[in-house]
């Protein structure tokens, strides 16, 4: 079996006295994408926060491949209105010379507003603008926190399009938390049910059909994973024949 770029064994955090997740366990694959949903206070920023190395779990480990690159976009960035900062000078704190950044800013679709101040962006520009930072550190693994969170229906289709794109040409791994019940991406390998410890996981289809998923989010339409035919865009089977990647542990 292929050796994960990430894994989480018995993963327990504790904040403010109060227990937020405990004894999780989750893997991700080189070139797959995991979707993460839960209802609100599950726990599903502070798992993704854990996985990619902000904050250290209480109890259990966090397995990473060695050197593994994270691009990461949160789900929402504090910037001060009143600080002049625009998109170019933003992706100048990933790193890359002028012509990365302008590349990165083609990929997501906004070339032109490079000059254009942060805080003038719309929510879809913005989510844009911080997954071209994230793009920047050239990911083997892309974390997304609710990067839809704001946008409308079509917002939210086209960044989804993206994301797969993204993992097509690259090849990156991508764990996405996601607050839409009703919608997995077309893409999604896996889908991981987490409150507090993770109730089910795997395909959409079997994830919509799972008791566990039906008792949190009942049977009516908002509790429906949108299920899609995922057929993949390219094999993966040569990265699975590269020797295993030594790997670091984190406590």
């Amino acid at each position: 079996m292929n050796q994960p770029l990430l894994a989480a064994q018995g993963v327990g955090v504790t904040l403010g006295g109060a227990v937020v997740l405990r004894d999780v366990r989750f893997t991700v694959a080189r070139g797959e994408i995991v979707t993460v949903v839960g209802p609100n206070g599950s726990g599903k920023t502070t798992l993704l926060r854990v996985l990619i190395g902000a904050l250290a779990p209480d109890r259990g480990t966090v397995t990473r491949v060695r050197g593994l690159r994270v691009g990461y976009v949160p789900q929402r960035l504090a910037m001060d209105r009143a600080m002049p900062m625009t998109v170019e000078r933003f992706l100048r704190l990933a790193g890359g010379d002028r012509a990365a950044r302008a590349q990165a800013l083609a990929r997501v679709g906004i070339e032109a507003l490079g000059g254009r101040q942060m805080a003038a962006l719309s929510g879809g520009q913005f989510q844009r603008a911080m997954l071209a930072h994230a793009l920047l550190r050239k990911p083997d693994l892309l974390a997304l926190d609710e990067p839809t969170q704001g946008l409308d229906q079509p917002g939210v289709a086209a960044f989804y399009k993206l994301i797969e794109a993204v993992r097509r040409e690259d090849g990156c791994a991508v764990v996405m938390v996601s607050h839409d019940l009703h919608v997995v991406m077309s893409a999604s390998d896996r889908v991981v049910c987490l409150n507090g410890h993770v109730c089910c996981e795997g395909a959409p289809t079997v994830v919509s059909a799972a008791p566990a998923y039906r008792a949190l989010f009942g049977l009516g339409a908002e509790g429906t994973l949108a299920l899609y035919r995922h057929v993949h865009d390219h094999d993966h089977g040569d990265d699975h024949d590269h020797a295993a990647p030594a790997m670091e542990h984190t406590p």
